[in-house]
């Protein structure tokens, strides 16, 4: 079930797909909102953190996502390959953020602050060396976090045949 809120947030970003800040501006107005995330993706994970896909535009271009936590989930220590925008729906988020050294032939990464987020908080996250990261749903209850992507992050082959292997439909 998708809520007319959210196809008219979809509609919004595809059209402002090149101005990653006007959609996070976008974000904050749907968050503000209450009652159009379906139940279904409200759904957590007893072991991890849980991806439910709300929109993947044609053009694969962009991408929304639910992301629903319990209480100590985290995402490994990550980076983008292209722009996310990260709004907290409910709970409570902390992003750590990281800072790539290398030195005399060698590497590691040094944290570089941190950013506690409650609902309505929006992040606007374009791809440098200073996009490493790792979230934590720090809250008492379940956090959802609202992810925009500036990609396809899965590609949907919902208008794709399956065949078995070998077999050649009839034309």
């Amino acid at each position: 079930m998708t809520s007319s809120a959210l196809t008219a947030f979809a509609s919004d970003a595809h059209e402002l797909i090149d101005d990653p800040h006007a959609i996070g501006a976008r974000l904050e107005e749907l968050l503000a909102q209450d009652g159009w995330l379906a139940p279904e993706h409200r759904v957590p994970d007893a072991e991890s953190y849980r991806q439910h896909l709300l929109h993947i535009s044609p053009d694969r271009r962009l991408s929304i996502v639910a992301l629903v936590w319990l209480p100590g989930q985290r995402t490994p220590i990550h980076d983008h390959v292209a722009w996310c925008i990260v709004g907290v729906y409910e709970g409570r988020e902390r992003e750590t953020r990281f800072r790539a050294v290398e030195a005399d032939g060698q590497r590691w990464l040094e944290q570089a602050g941190s950013v506690d987020a409650l609902p309505g908080h929006v992040e606007v996250i374009v791809p440098s060396e200073e996009d490493i990261h790792a979230v934590t749903a720090v809250g008492a209850g379940p956090t959802i976090s609202i992810h925009v992507y500036g990609a396809g992050i899965y590609w949907r082959f919902d208008d794709w045949p399956v065949r078995r292997r070998g077999l050649v439909a009839a034309a």
